[in-house]
């Protein structure tokens, strides 16, 4: 019960934060310019966005069930899409809780633990950071003049002149801090573990992860695997690319510029807001405006249904795999009786 209030209260900040973003945004946007804006767009465009979408919701399904096979073979297709949508659905009410509801989803099925399934979803998160960086890489390098201003003079620039301090100092010492700490848990854990419940609930869970962890390391589809996290990238530029050629307002944006376009939205997603409302629309039309000089009222229209497209078949998907998760549940409960 003493739980309940800071997990309004931190959903209520949260919220709060997602509208300021909004109003940053919207600020002196054109109402007019806005609705006709809307009305020009190419929705077929946006279709093909949606669907590349839904695609990518099925490769995450696939390349996660690869990482969880050498948990438990019995783990289906299904099971993983499901689990991938659900989470993304439970982001729009409570900001990263889509992780630890995915494993839910898998743990609920009986056929691997909660911890377990964690280590798989650190592991994937892991190749998507990696993939995250290989492509920024490649997009800065591509078009440095262009790229390489906005990500020095609109992110990194404004951060440094906010803090009173070099920010690279203060990651090496809290980067070695952790180190140490760490470090003396480790040579303590089993003296930790005699006195104190806690720390031995927080050490099984970490085993739990480095099992899951293990587990990954292990998969047999590493081929797989790889190709669909190529595919699922894919999917990602595709959704950025049709949502461009959807718009008048931004043509004669290139591939480069949807990838570029994409790794910028990614931002956008990260931000702890429910469902990345507010700051995937800021950043976005701030990069549209900083770097093209495309007008705010047409960076916001851009964002909006870039956003809201995604949003609406992650809300359809997760609400239908809600739908048939409870109707499996239902089923095996009234075998069981039977």
């Amino acid at each position: 019960m003493s739980k309940r209030p800071e997990i309004s209260w931190s959903w209520l900040l949260m919220l709060a934060l997602a509208a300021v973003l909004l109003y940053f945004a919207f600020r002196g946007v054109k109402w007019s310019d806005f609705i006709s804006g809307l009305a020009s767009c190419n929705f077929w465009w946006i279709g093909v966005s949606m669907f590349a979408s839904v695609a990518v919701f099925v490769l995450r399904g696939i390349r996660w069930r690869y990482i969880m096979l050498p948990l438990n073979p019995a783990i289906t297709r299904k099971e993983g899409y499901d689990g991938v949508t659900i989470g993304y659905i439970s982001n729009f009410a409570l900001p990263r809780a889509g992780e630890f509801v995915r494993c839910g989803v898998i743990s609920s099925t009986g056929k691997a633990s909660f911890e377990s399934v964690l280590g798989t979803v650190v592991l994937e998160r892991s190749w998507d950071m990696l993939c995250y960086a290989v492509i920024l890489l490649g997009v800065l390098l591509l078009s440095w003049e262009r790229f390489g201003a906005f990500m020095t003079q609109e992110i990194w620039g404004p951060l440094k002149e906010k803090l009173p301090f070099d920010i690279a100092w203060l990651i090496v010492g809290v980067s070695l801090a952790v180190v140490a700490v760490c470090l003396w848990i480790y040579m303590k854990r089993d003296l930790l573990k005699e006195k104190s419940k806690i720390f031995k609930k927080i050490f099984g869970i970490i085993e739990g992860l480095v099992s899951g962890l293990a587990a990954g390391l292990k998969m047999e589809h590493k081929w797989q695997f790889l190709l669909s996290t190529i595919l699922i990238w894919v999917g990602y530029w595709v959704m950025s690319y049709s949502t461009i050629l959807a718009f008048p307002q931004v043509e004669g944006l290139t591939a480069v510029d949807a990838a570029f376009l994409m790794v910028v939205g990614s931002l956008g997603w990260i931000v702890p807001v429910q469902g990345g409302i507010g700051a995937y629309h800021f950043v976005l039309s701030l990069a549209l405006f900083s770097i093209y000089g495309i007008e705010q009222t047409s960076g916001v229209i851009f964002a909006t249904i870039s956003h809201e497209s995604q949003a609406l078949t992650m809300l359809i998907c997760g609400a239908l795999s809600l739908f048939s998760l409870r109707k499996r549940k239902f089923t095996i409960f009234n075998q069981q009786k039977n």
